[in-house]
């Protein structure tokens, strides 16, 4: 779901909502995301710095130190992912567990 600066879709069992907060360089939307008032990145998402201002740094602190959630598996940082891609290797090399969260 893309955000402009705000939406509300209802679903027969879940109330999806968007808010643009602000913009990046490049003019996209900065956006909150919630389901039925739960704010989306506190469950599911890395907390990036320059743009949520350490709004959800707290939760995914919490979230890591406790294995819920994404933290509960491996992953690769989506911007190490971007550049081991940049550097000529492949998704599947750079997705390896070699190279992802623990």
């Amino acid at each position: 779901m893309g955000c402009k600066r705000r939406c509300h879709v209802t679903h027969s069992r879940a109330a999806f909502s968007c808010t643009s907060v602000s913009e990046d360089q490049y003019g996209r939307a900065i956006a909150t995301y919630s389901v039925n008032g739960t704010d989306l990145g506190e469950r599911f998402g890395l907390a990036l710095e320059q743009y949520s201002k350490e709004r959800h740094a707290a939760a995914e602190r919490d979230a890591d130190r406790s294995g819920r959630g994404m933290w509960a598996g491996s992953y690769v940082e989506p911007w190490l992912f971007r550049a081991c891609i940049r550097a000529g290797g492949t998704p599947t090399n750079c997705s390896d567990d070699a190279n992802a969260h623990p």
